[in-house]
C-alpha cells in the first residue's frame, strides 16, 4: 500500500507544489509518517492552519508540501486553508481516487469514473485510455475515448460508429428472428454504462433517436434517409404494402455514410448491411418504378447499379439514349462504390453505344482499293476496336444472359452492316486489281528497305517486335498506350501486307529480301532468295547474311527472361534485332481456343509495352512493332451462308487454309478470285485462291470465327509503329479549375460547386484524380470528401464541367462567419500524403435557420 500511495504521491507533486492528504477514516497515519518523498516536506494539520499558511506562502514558497490530517475534510466555511487547497491538489486514497491519480486527472472527473468504475477495473483498458487522454479533456472527450477503447477505435465517434457497424456484419443472424445479437463491443459499453452517452451522442452528432435504439436500427435509418431524401416528395414510402416515414437525420449522417463506404478498411462491412438493409427496406421494389437518370449520383446499394446497367442496355438497345450521354452517365458511375465490381458490364454498354453511334456515322464507300485501305486506317477500323472492346468487356463481365438482347444487336450490325458489307465493296477492286498494291499505302515486303534500313544507313541500331496477327485497330490502341509513357514518342503508319496473308508469308516479308517464293510442295513455307524462312533459327540466317553477322532473331518470351547484362549484351552485339511475339494468332487459330481471340488482343498490348520497356532499359533508341497479318474475329458462331459455296479444286493442290488455298491449275469459281504469284510480288508458278469478302472455306477440325490468309481490310492492313525514348518528360496532367459562382457565401448546409477540365485529355496530357473537401482555416475538414477523376476527352468547354455538391458537418457551424476553404489536393506519387493544388476561399454565413429540416 505504502509503495502505491508513494508512486500516486509522486505524480501529483510533478504538477502541485503542495497536496492535501485527508485521511477520513483515520487508518493510514503510520503510513504517512513512514512515507519518504525526496525533496518533500511533511507537515500534519492539527488546528495549526494559521502558522501553516504563513509558512506555506511567505516562509517557503518554493518547498514542496505534504499535509496530512488524520480525518475528512472540513467544511469548506471552516477549512482556514481551503483557497490554498483549491489551487492546488488533493491526495485521496479510495479507488476512485487512485484511478484518477494513475490517469493524472484532477478530482473534477470523480463522478465520471464513479459512474463507469467498472471501466477501470482492467489494467489493459486503463493503460490504453491513458495512452489517449490529453491535459485539457472534458468529461465528454473522457467518455468518447472509453467508447474508443470499447471498440478499438480512434477516439472520434464516427470512428466508433464504424468499429461497431463492422462487428454487426460480421456477426451471425439469429435463426428465430434473422436479425444480429449485440457484438461484443457494445456488450462492454452497455456493462460499463456507457450506452446512455453513445446513444446522446448518436442523436447530437447524426440526429438518430429511437424508442428502442440499436446499431442495427441504426444502419437501417441510415440508409433509409441517405437514399430516399434524394427524391422529391418522399416524407412517407410505401413498400410491400407497408407504409413508414422518412427519417430525418443531421448532415453528418450523409458525411458519415459517404466516407464509411468509401473506407478501404470498413467497406466490407458497408456492403455487408448494404445488402441487409436493402431487403428491409423493400429498395428493389422502390427501383423498380424509378427512371434510372435520377438514380445515376447514387451508389448506396449493389441493387442501384443493377438497375442502371439494365436499364442502359435496354436504351442503347433500342437506341433512346445516345452515345454522349451513354459516356457521360458511365463515366459518373466511375466514382461509385460498386463500379469495380460492375465495371465490365458499363464499359460494354458504353463500347455498344459507341459502335452504333459510329456505324450510323460511317459511310463505307471508296472508289479504288487504296483509297479503301487508306479509309480503313484513318477511319473504318474503329469500327473494328469498338466491336472488339465491347466484345471483350461482355465475355469478362460474366453476364451473357444480361447484355443478351444487346450484344445480338451488336453482332448483327457487326457482321451485316459492316464486315460483310465492307467486304463485298473492297472485293470488287481487289478482283479488278491486276497487281496487290495500294500505293502510297507501302507493302509489306518493303518494310526492311522503307523502315529498317534507313537506321542502318545513320550507324544507329534497331529493334524490330513482330507480333503475330496484331491487326491495325490492335496496333492503334498500342499507339495510344506507348504514347502515355513518360518519354516515349510513336508514330503509326498502314501496311499492305503480302497475300495470301498468313504466317509464313508475312513473316518473310518482313525480312531484307531481293525476291519472294512460296515453296512448290504442301507446307506453305515462304522462300526468302532462295532461303527457307521458316523459324527463328533460318530468319537469323537470313538477318546475318544481310548485316554481316550482326543480325538476330529471338522470342519474346526468351528476350523477357534475360537479365538486364544479358539483354544489354545481346543489343550490343546486333544492329538489327527481331523480337518474334505470339499471342493473339496462337489462340486464335485453335478451334478450342479461337473464342479468346480479343482477350489475347488485351493480353498482347501489356506484353508489347513490357517488352518495349525493357529494350529501352537495355539502351534500345529505336523501336518498330509491326504484324506479319491481321485477321476476321466473328464472336457468334457463323451461319451456313459465310461459308464458300464451292470447294477450291485444281490440278495440284498444295495447302489448304480456311481463307485461301495453294496450288497450280485451279478452276475458276464466281465465289473464289485467283491470283497468279506474278501478281502478288512472288517468284514462282504457285497459284491463289481466296473466297471472296468474308466468305471461308471448310477445313476439318479447324474453328471458323477467327481467320486468316483472304483479303479483307481486316486482314490485309497492319501497323507499322515507330517508337523512341526521349531524355526530357513529356507527359503532363490536365488542368483542372474551380468555377466560383454567382455568390462567394455559403448559407445553407449544402454547396454546390462547378469544376472545370481546361482541355481534353490527350496521350500526353493525362488525366488528373484529386480529392476535394471545404476546410476551416485550421485546417478541420467540415464537410464531405469527393475523390475525382478528371479524364474527360471532349473538345466541347461544356462537356468537361463536373458538378459536385459538398454536403457541411456540424463542424461547420464553429466556423460561421469566418472564411473557410475549399480545397483540391493531389497525392503524392507513390505515397498516401497530399498536397494543396488549388483552393478558392468562401464565407460563412449561416442563418439559424439553416439548423431546420424544413
Amino acid at each position: 500500500m505504502n509503495e502505491r500511495i508513494a508512486q500516486a504521491l509522486t505524480k501529483l507533486f510533478d504538477r502541485h507544489r503542495i497536496v492535501f492528504w485527508y485521511d477520513a477514516k483515520q487508518e493510514l497515519r503510520d503510513d504517512f509518517e513512514a512515507l519518504q518523498l525526496p525533496g518533500v516536506e511533511k507537515l500534519e494539520l492539527i488546528n495549526n492552519e494559521y502558522g501553516i499558511k504563513y509558512k506555506l506562502l511567505r516562509e517557503q514558497p518554493e518547498q514542496k508540501f505534504l499535509l496530512y490530517r488524520e480525518g475528512p475534510e472540513p467544511p469548506h466555511l471552516d477549512n482556514w486553508l481551503l483557497d490554498v487547497q483549491l489551487a492546488h491538489g488533493e491526495f485521496r486514497t479510495d479507488q476512485v481516487a487512485i484511478w484518477l491519480s494513475e490517469l493524472e486527472l484532477s478530482l473534477e472527473f470523480t463522478d465520471v469514473v464513479q459512474a463507469h468504475a467498472e471501466f477501470f477495473q482492467a489494467i489493459k483498458r486503463k493503460d490504453a485510455l491513458k495512452k489517449l487522454l490529453k491535459a485539457d479533456d472534458t468529461a465528454g472527450q473522457i467518455r468518447l475515448k472509453m467508447l474508443a477503447v470499447c471498440t478499438g477505435s480512434e477516439p472520434r465517434m464516427d470512428a466508433v460508429v464504424e468499429n461497431l457497424l463492422q462487428e454487426l456484419a460480421d456477426s451471425e443472424p439469429r435463426i428465430d428472428t434473422n436479425e444480429h445479437e449485440s457484438g461484443e463491443r457494445f456488450k462492454l459499453i452497455k456493462k460499463f454504462g456507457l450506452d446512455a452517452y453513445f446513444w446522446e451522442q448518436m442523436k447530437r452528432c447524426y440526429g438518430y433517436e429511437s424508442a428502442e435504439p440499436s446499431i442495427r436500427d441504426f444502419a437501417v435509418t441510415l440508409f433509409k434517409h441517405c437514399y430516399f431524401q434524394n427524391f422529391e416528395n418522399q416524407k412517407n414510402i410505401r413498400v410491400n404494402s407497408c407504409s413508414f416515414v422518412v427519417p430525418t437525420l443531421t448532415g453528418d449522417a450523409m458525411v458519415f455514410l459517404k466516407r464509411w463506404k468509401d473506407s478501404r478498411q470498413f467497406e466490407g462491412g458497408f456492403e455487408t448491411l448494404s445488402g441487409e438493409c436493402a431487403e428491409v427496406l423493400g429498395i428493389e421494389q422502390d427501383l423498380a418504378k424509378r427512371d434510372f437518370r435520377e438514380l445515376i449520383e447514387l451508389d448506396y446499394f449493389r441493387l442501384i447499379d443493377q438497375k442502371i446497367i439494365s436499364d442502359l442496355v435496354r436504351a442503347v438497345a433500342s437506341r433512346t439514349a445516345s452515345s454522349g450521354d451513354v459516356a457521360i452517365w458511365v463515366r459518373q458511375r466511375r466514382q461509385g462504390h460498386w463500379y469495380r465490381e460492375y465495371r465490365h458490364l458499363y464499359e460494354a454498354v458504353d463500347y455498344a453505344a459507341q459502335f452504333t453511334h459510329a456505324l450510323g456515322e460511317a459511310k463505307l464507300s471508296m472508289d479504288s482499293l487504296a483509297e479503301g485501305v487508306q479509309r480503313y486506317s484513318r477511319i473504318w477500323y474503329q469500327l473494328d476496336q469498338l466491336y472488339r472492346k465491347f466484345t471483350y468487356h461482355v465475355r469478362m463481365s460474366g453476364q451473357a444472359s444480361l447484355m443478351g438482347s444487346l450484344t445480338d444487336q451488336v453482332e448483327n450490325l457487326y457482321s451485316n452492316n459492316y464486315l460483310l458489307k465492307l467486304g463485298d465493296r473492297f472485293q470488287t477492286f481487289v478482283d479488278a486489281a491486276s497487281k496487290w498494291e495500294a500505293f502510297p499505302v507501302r507493302k509489306q515486303k518493303e518494310f526492311f528497305e522503307h523502315w529498317v534500313r534507313p537506321f542502318l544507313r545513320k550507324d544507329n541500331k534497331v529493334c524490330v517486335i513482330i507480333s503475330d496477327a496484331m491487326r491495325y485497330e490492335i496496333g492503334d490502341e498500342l499507339l495510344s498506350l506507348i504514347r502515355q509513357e513518360d518519354r516515349y514518342s510513336a508514330e503509326l503508319e498502314p501496311v499492305l501486307s503480302m497475300l495470301p496473308s498468313y504466317t509464313q508469308l508475312g513473316m518473310a516479308a518482313l525480312l531484307p529480301n531481293k525476291e519472294l517464293a512460296i515453296a512448290d510442295n504442301e507446307t506453305g513455307t515462304v522462300l526468302v532468295d532462295g532461303q527457307s524462312s521458316q523459324g527463328r533459327v533460318n530468319r537469323t540466317k537470313i538477318l546475318q547474311a544481310a548485316l554481316n553477322g550482326r543480325g538476330e532473331a529471338i522470342t519474346a518470351e526468351e528476350f523477357m527472361q534475360l537479365d538486364r547484362d544479358g539483354s544489354r549484351e545481346l543489343l550490343k552485339s546486333n544492329d538489327v534485332l527481331y523480337i518474334y511475339h505470339n499471342r493473339i494468332d496462337h489462340t486464335g487459330d485453335k478451334m478450342h481456343s479461337e473464342g479468346l481471340a480479343f482477350e489475347a488482343a488485351e493480353q498482347t498490348l501489356g506484353d508489347i509495352v513490357r517488352l518495349v520497356k525493357k529494350l529501352t532499359a537495355a539502351n534500345a533508341n529505336n523501336i518498330l512493332v509491326t504484324a506479319d497479318h491481321g485477321f476476321i474475329y466473328q464472336h457468334r458462331p457463323l451461319d451456313e451462308s459465310d461459308f464458300a459455296s464451292v470447294e477450291a479444286k485444281g490440278e495440284v493442290m498444295l495447302y489448304r487454309d480456311r481463307r485461301f488455298v495453294l496450288g497450280k491449275g485451279l478452276d475458276e469459281s464466281a465465289s473464289l478470285h485467283s491470283f497468279s504469284s506474278e501478281q502478288l510480288g512472288l517468284s514462282g508458278e504457285v497459284e491463289v485462291q481466296i473466297p471472296k469478302s468474308i466468305n471461308r472455306l471448310r477445313l476439318k477440325g479447324s474453328g471458323s470465327r477467327f481467320v486468316h490468309g483472304g483479303a479483307s481490310l481486316q486482314e490485309v492492313v497492319i501497323p507499322v509503329l515507330k517508337i523512341n525514348k526521349k531524355r526530357q518528360s513529356d507527359v503532363t496532367a490536365v488542368e483542372v479549375d474551380i468555377l466560383r459562382g454567382a455568390s462567394s457565401v455559403i448559407t445553407s448546409g449544402q454547396l454546390a460547386v462547378t469544376m472545370y477540365q481546361a482541355g481534353p485529355v490527350t496521350d500526353k496530357i493525362q488525366p488528373r484524380v484529386l480529392r476535394a473537401g471545404i476546410y476551416t482555416e485550421a485546417g478541420d475538414l467540415i464537410s464531405d470528401s469527393h475523390d475525382l477523376t478528371f479524364d474527360l476527352s471532349s473538345d466541347n468547354p461544356r462537356e468537361r464541367e463536373l458538378q459536385v455538391r459538398f454536403v457541411l458537418t456540424r463542424k461547420a457551424d464553429e466556423a460561421n462567419g469566418q472564411e473557410v476553404i475549399l480545397r483540391l489536393e493531389e497525392k503524392h506519387a507513390g505515397t498516401s500524403h497530399y498536397k494543396e493544388y488549388k483552393s478558392l476561399r468562401y464565407l460563412m454565413r449561416r442563418s439559424f435557420t439553416s439548423d431546420f429540416d424544413f
